[in-house]
């Protein structure tokens, strides 16, 4: 440690918000270059490595093979997919000497695919499995938890290639059970959670969360033991409502009511319930107008709005997140008034759905919005809404009876209680950090960049791809924020960036003598060792810099070693602590190494 690139820090830096990124830079293990942007330095790269190497273990035992892009690229291919357009302001942009325009990678399905293309014909040369190890970039909008929400991050890329979907369906699971593996001999715990695929396209998709109260990603965990994203849960199909007794739709004069709390109070003081029981949000059918921000398309020459209106139960809260899912890879918000001024059939306060979706060419509307309704509208139910005129409102209008949408959507907040899609019970939530995701992403870039193989009949056909992600710096910054303690990191052993901590303290040289030798001894048994040699700093100085490096096991030269001859060893959180004989303590230590790397 007297030559080792390292200062320690005794003062959370004023920036860093959550625990792993105020631990990692004071224990000199990364440095913050720009926001979302840091320097690896050496105690952290040696862990990185560690990480980085147990994912190639795992990849390299399913039969995957490494390869190396590079992070610059040019922009044609990601034209070819439409995630130029479809990233929008996501990704870094930038041109040339020459004018021509590149991007900093994101990530590398169009790349993978255009290799397998140039080298690969037929369905004998596969199934084939690449991945890489690699640099990518994000322009986020707000970089933050350190190493968990950066612009610069390491992440490990699989791509599996398949002659049929059935072989897509293996490597997937493959890639599945080598992630479960990864996960589990770095003890970081993870749950997996069935995800929407977004801007990556494809069918099947799930997310290895690490459940954290800092985590960005709520999921939700069914009695089943099954866990879904938010954005990917679906409601349970409800049943149709006998709406036999409910009498003929009917517009009543709803002044001043542009609120849900308005609604009810006028619709209880004016127009009084026949069964007797007061008006509730939950009655009241709210038509929210959102826009849906289009990519350019083959009608389009340029992104474009869409105007759709969604009915949503009053007691319920859009969740713009979910909904988006719904529409994606498009992105929406909440329509403005520029955008309403191209629909003057509807009245703010008092949408409803008569003049939207089905019911507009009834209605004389030309260029009528979409109109959708949340799974929680069921058919036969009947509700308090907009009658689309300036105070009025529908009472006792009926889906399916009165009005249809033009689909059904996932549009609202999930609450505790929820039935589970599975059906097994109510949902309860969680956070988490995505650690990993695994797709199926089927045909969508295969067809996009013409990667075709000719099949046992000479024929070409498409090829089946998966693609399968590992954040590896943000693993790093997981395990720190669910490995350590108030003094320090406590790293497991088989990614800390030694295995023993030796130090020697005081001011006789026969304790430093005794720890140089313990140091040879280890190292000659092929255990990794930092040593704190440092000569005119104290003991408790050394301490505190043991525990908050957090190197599993820490051995002291001291006192004792001169008037007893033995060493202290200890584990990193100060508990099993033994005298040992100096001549013994390699041997004692190399047992302790063996057993925690087991």
């Amino acid at each position: 440690m007297s030559t080792l690139f390292l200062r320690t820090l005794r003062e959370d830096p004023a920036d860093a918000d959550v625990d792993s990124a105020k631990l990692l830079q004071r224990a000199g293990y990364i440095r913050k270059a720009a926001p979302g942007i840091w320097t690896w330095l050496p105690l952290g790269l040696r862990v990185l490595n560690k990480i980085e190497g147990i994912v190639r273990e795992e990849m390299d035992g399913i039969g995957a093979q490494e390869v190396h892009f590079p992070a610059l690229l040019p922009r044609e291919p990601y034209e070819a997919t439409h995630r130029w357009e479809e990233y929008g302001d996501n990704i870094f942009r930038l041109k040339d000497r020459h004018q021509a325009d590149y991007l900093l990678a994101p990530t590398h399905e169009e790349m993978f695919t255009l290799l397998v293309k140039d080298m690969y014909s037929s369905y004998k040369d596969l199934p084939v499995v690449l991945y890489q190890i690699q640099t990518k970039y994000r322009d986020e909008f707000r970089p933050r938890a350190g190493l968990i929400r950066g612009r610069e991050f390491v992440m490990k890329d699989a791509y599996s290639f398949n002659i049929d979907e059935e072989g897509l369906k293996k490597a997937y699971y493959d890639q599945r059970g080598a992630y479960e593996r990864v996960f589990q001999r770095l003890d970081l715990k993870y749950v997996p959670v069935f995800a929407m695929s977004g801007p990556m396209g494809g069918s099947a998709s799930e997310e290895f969360l690490a459940p954290m109260p800092i985590g960005e990603d709520t999921f939700a965990l069914a009695p089943s033991g099954k866990a879904w994203n938010v954005e990917a849960l679906t409601t349970p199909e409800l049943p149709a409502v006998d709406f036999s007794n409910t009498p003929a739709a009917h517009k009543e004069a709803t002044p001043d009511a542009k609120t849900i709390d308005k609604m009810i109070e006028r619709a209880n003081a004016d127009h009084p319930r026949a069964d007797g029981r007061s008006w509730e949000a939950s009655d009241i059918l709210k038509n929210v107008a959102i826009t849906i921000k289009h990519p350019e398309d083959e009608d389009h020459d340029e992104p474009w709005r869409e105007v759709v209106v969604v009915g949503v139960p009053g007691d319920r809260t859009v969740d713009m997140k979910r909904l988006e899912a719904q529409f994606a890879p498009a992105e929406i918000e909440e329509s403005t008034e520029e955008d309403l001024k191209k629909h003057p059939e509807l009245v703010l306060g008092y949408i409803g759905p008569m003049v939207l979706g089905p019911q507009a060419e009834k209605a004389g509307v030309e260029n009528p919005c979409r109109y959708f309704v949340d799974a929680h509208v069921v058919k036969g139910s009947a509700w308090f809404t907009g009658a689309d005129e300036h105070e009025v409102d529908y009472y006792d209008l009926v889906y399916g009876r009165d009005f249809e949408a033009d689909g059904t959507v996932e549009a609202v907040e999930v609450r505790h209680g929820d039935m589970s899609p599975d059906g097994s019970g109510p949902l309860s939530f969680e956070r988490g950090v995505e650690i990993g995701q695994v797709f199926q992403l089927g045909l969508k870039y295969s067809k996009a960049l013409d990667l075709k193989v000719l099949d046992q009949n000479g024929k070409a056909v498409p090829v089946w791809m998966g693609c399968y992600g590992i954040g590896v710096s943000r693993v790093l910054a997981c395990i720190a924020e669910t490995h350590h303690d108030e003094r320090g990191l406590a790293w497991p052993s088989v990614i800390a960036p030694a295995q023993v901590h030796v130090v020697a303290t005081g001011k006789n040289a026969e304790a430093f003598e005794a720890a140089e030798n313990l140091v040879s001894e280890l190292e000659a048994k092929g255990i990794e060792v930092i040593y704190d040699d440092r000569k005119k700093v104290s003991p408790g100085v050394k301490f505190k810099d043991a525990e908050l490096i957090g190197v599993p096991l820490v051995a002291v030269a001291g006192r004792d070693t001169v008037n007893n001859g033995t060493i202290e060893v200890r584990d990193r959180d100060g508990e099993n602590n033994v005298a040992v004989p100096v001549a013994e303590a390699a041997g004692v230590i190399a047992e302790r190494v063996a057993a925690l790397l087991k």
